[in-house]
Formats: structure tokens, sequence, C-alpha cells
């Protein structure tokens, strides 16, 4: 099931090519996240980074309801995309309050027990809570989008979806990791190709002082490849995030499509089709 639905996620990006936009616009944002961040510094960058990424979720939503609907051009996207655009956020956002939360907790129940823990020990515990929480509400927006519903609905839905497709569910996650690593790997070859004699003193410096090597820091790694280097590494940024978003955005909507089916549990939306074929729900 999860390779012969990516191999329609790959036949969807074949025949709408408007979802390739949300990609085009991710790695525009994230090249230009790269250089900023490279020439104005993280204070800056930070800010502009959260605003990006409000603005960035409505084409990705947009592109969910697209794939949902099977049709549709650059106008329906972003109207789709600010439809429920607060169905996703919402929801998006206790997730996060929920993970802060256990976070606290954590920390919390440390001090009781008369302990300071040790960051590793934080980090470990805050992993294996966070992990399971993730994968439990990760399609939250596809419900939110697909069936219609509401914030705790939407997160309810996805828990119980994967909760008894746990095996496919997997899979997923498994297909997704190795579509992502080989784009990852691909596009660092060529990142390297690109930058060989920029990047062989840093081989020598790996091979004479390991220690020196582990202690450069981003801005001297930045020095040493210069600017022509820092625009090369944001144009790979950019081809990364053209490749990946619709990549994994329209596997994830097509996967959740297939659960969906399988379970006979979808919720009937009331609408109408216009003349060129587009949804519109009441």
């Amino acid at each position: 099931m999860v390779v012969e639905t990516f191999r329609e996620s790959l036949r969807l990006l074949g025949r709408m090519p408007i979802l390739w936009i949300p990609g085009i616009i991710c790695g525009l944002v994230a090249a230009a996240l790269f250089i900023l961040f490279n020439t104005a510094g993280a204070f800056f960058t930070s800010r502009i980074m959260i605003l990006s990424g409000l603005v960035v979720l409505i084409f990705i939503i947009g592109m969910i309801a697209l794939i949902r609907d099977g049709t549709g051009d650059i106008r329906d996207l972003v109207r789709q995309g600010i439809h429920y655009y607060f169905r996703v956020l919402l929801p998006l956002l206790v997730i996060c309050f929920t993970l802060l939360v256990i976070f606290i907790l954590l920390i919390v129940t440390f001090g009781f027990l008369g302990s300071t823990p040790d960051p590793g020990t934080i980090g470990v515990l805050t992993f294996c809570v966070m992990i399971p929480t993730l994968m439990l509400s990760f399609f939250f927006d596809m419900a939110a989008v697909y069936e219609d519903r509401k914030v705790f609905e939407s997160i309810q839905r996805s828990i119980v979806l994967v909760s008894e497709n746990a095996f496919e569910v997997i899979g997923f996650f498994v297909i997704s990791a190795l579509a992502g690593f080989s784009v990852f790997f691909g596009l660092m070859i060529v990142w390297e190709a690109l930058l060989l004699e920029k990047l062989e003193p840093l081989a020598t410096l790996y091979e004479q002082n390991q220690t020196a090597f582990q202690e450069l820091t981003p801005g001297q790694f930045m020095g040493m490849i210069g600017t022509d280097g820092m625009w090369l590494t944001a144009v790979v940024i950019f081809l990364g995030f053209l490749i990946l978003v619709p990549l994994l955005v329209s596997y994830k909507a097509t996967f959740y499509r297939k659960l969906v089916g399988g379970t006979g549990e979808t919720r009937q939306m009331t609408g109408e089709y216009d003349s060129k074929g587009r949804w519109y729900k009441y």
C-alpha cells in the first residue's frame, strides 16, 4: 500500500503542476532565510522565520485542498489555504502547547524528586514523549481539510487512524524518510561538487587537527566558502524544498485518502461543483 501510494503521489505531481507552487515558495523563503541568517544574524532572522512560516502554511494547506478536490488553480490554492487556515493552525498550536507542558512537567517531576537532571536525560525523555505524540497527531491537518473537522476533532481523528493502521503508518514514515534522505544525499553530492575547491581546506583541517575542526563555528565555515559558496548553498536549499515539499505533502495527502477509504468513515460535506469542476463547500 505505502509504495503504491508513493507512486500515485508522483503521478499526481505530474498531472497537477500547480502542486509545485508551494515547493517554490517554501524554497524561496528557506533560501532567503539562510542568506538573511548569514548577513543579518540570528536575532532578526528568527522573527522573520515565524512570520514567513505563517504565510507559507497558507500554500501548504491550499495544496492539500487541491489534492482533495483533484483540480484547481492558483486562486483556488490561496482561497482554500485561507479558508482552512485556522482549522490547521489551531490544532498545530495545541500540539505544540501539549509538548511544552509535558516538557515542563518533566522538569517539575525531577524537582520534586530532589534531583537535577542533566540535559542528556531531559533530551532522551523529551524525545521519547515527543515522537509518539507527533506520530499520533501527524495527520491532523489532513483530517481538518479532507473531512472538515474542528480543532480537537482533527487531532482525535488522526490518533484513531494511526492507532488502527499502525503498520501502514510506520511504512509511510519509512518511505518518507527514504525519499527525504535520497533527495538530501543527492543534493549534498551536487553541493560538494560545486564547492570542491573551497571545501578542500576543511578536509585538510580535519586530517591535521580534528579538535579544531569540531570547534569550527558556522560563521567561520561561511567565511571559508565565501559569498559565492553562500549563494550556491542557498540555491541547493531552494532545490531541496522545491522537491521535498510537494513530494512529501502529496504523499501524505494520498496516503491519508487511502486510510480514510479503508476505514469507511468519512464525513459527508455539503456543496456543489461549478462549471469548471471545482468543489465549493456550503
